[in-house]
């Protein structure tokens, strides 16, 4: 696909803001599980963390397809960086969705200055990849609310300065996805955090359990009106939270294509003098791996680009992008591990590193099987829930 010359720029910067600030501490991310710190300054040096803020405040306008497009870019090199931003990107989308000119003030151009980040906090211990579901209770008072509740997998997690809450409504109630989101300030007391993270894959992420106890939040923080959460978790939280993770494992894909290439070009055997690229199995097998990427490049922007000129049938293309995009990266690192043999069964090496963060992706909410069922009901016209 070729961008508009405004994203080009924008992915054109992105490259160069990877190639000096971000690929260089990437390693050091993964193995020390570090929040990346320094990529996150570098993006909101380069104004890059107004991707979704409307230009009117400072930002790029940018949408789905932007944040694909630059999501991949990051993830090439560190897919904990490119989760981290696009996870910011998404809870900037969902702050800018329905803003009052208080939230546009006090979150949305600070953003787009680069001095504030932002994030989500959906997933539930109770309700698992039902993300849709929270379980935390939400109480009206005269001039404002109280929050109690656990949010799990809090990526950016004591990092960000303001955290998306998805809540029960004030009544109570969950009937007929009644429920609530709000933006909850870093620091607020009652606000806590419980652990490190050390995963498997996504060791940067920080991504930490938030425990809400008897947090006050003020009535200004709540995000449109109470009870139509629902609205932003399938209009605005699932658009952009796909492309983001779509665009993120593309890029562990191409990184996967990236590397197997160059072992084949580079590894010559020494009694012989022979390249691997020189063997027919193995051409056949690169092959192969770069028709998956290609296609799978082609679905995610094609479905970036349906949900920005707002089609209707965007949506199961758009479910499927992140299913499919985690399914070839996961295929394409095991290749890439194959090809490149006992160097990429060292310690922590870069291949066992994409390995580990594709895999990720089956388990992420909404996981690949709940994608699958729900693209089918989309395709079938079945209501997803």
């Amino acid at each position: 696909m070729i961008f508009p010359n405004e994203l080009e720029q924008l992915v054109s910067l992105t490259r160069d803001i990877v190639a000096s600030d971000v690929a260089p501490r990437a390693a050091g991310v993964d193995e020390h599980c570090t929040w990346p710190a320094a990529s996150m300054e570098a993006f909101a040096a380069a104004g890059l963390l107004g991707l979704q803020v409307p230009a009117t405040l400072g930002g790029h306008g940018q949408g789905l397809l932007a944040l694909a497009a630059v999501s991949a870019e990051i993830a090439r090199a560190c897919p904990s960086s490119s989760l981290c931003f696009g996870m910011h990107c998404v809870g900037t989308a969902v702050i800018a969705a329905k803003a009052t000119a208080d939230q546009q003030e006090r979150y949305l151009r600070p953003i787009a200055a680069g001095r504030h980040i932002t994030t989500l906090a959906l997933s539930e211990a109770g309700t698992g990849a039902h993300f849709y579901l929270p379980e935390t209770q939400l109480v009206k008072g005269d001039t404002g609310y109280t929050v109690n509740g656990t949010k799990q997998f809090v990526t950016n997690g004591s990092h960000a300065d303001s955290y998306v809450v998805s809540t029960l409504a004030s009544d109570g109630s969950a009937a007929g996805g009644d429920f609530s989101c709000l933006v909850v300030d870093r620091d607020t007391p009652g606000m806590g955090w419980q652990g490190d993270w050390a995963g498997f894959g996504m060791r940067g992420n920080s991504s930490r359990a938030l425990v809400l106890d008897s947090v006050q939040v003020p009535a200004a923080n709540l995000l449109g009106a109470e009870g139509d959460q629902v609205w932003y978790v399938f209009e605005v939280v699932a658009p952009f939270f796909l492309m983001a993770m779509a665009g993120t494992y593309l890029g562990v894909a191409q990184s996967a294509l990236e590397a197997a290439g160059a072992h084949l070009r580079n590894r010559r055997y020494a009694h012989s003098g022979a390249a691997l690229r020189d063997i027919e199995t193995l051409q056949t097998r690169y092959a192969k791996m770069w028709i998956a990427f290609q296609k799978t490049r082609a679905l995610v922007f094609e479905a970036a680009a349906r949900g920005d000129a707002g089609d209707p049938d965007a949506l199961p293309f758009l479910l499927a992008s992140k299913a499919d995009a985690g399914e070839t990266a996961i295929a394409l690192a095991g290749d890439a591990m194959t090809i490149c043999g006992g160097s990429a069964y060292r310690d922590n090496s870069r291949v066992a590193q994409m390995l580990r963060d594709a895999r990720a992706s089956h388990v992420m909410s909404p996981t690949t099987d709940l994608l699958h069922l729900w693209a089918g009901r989309a395709l079938l016209g079945i209501p997803l829930l």
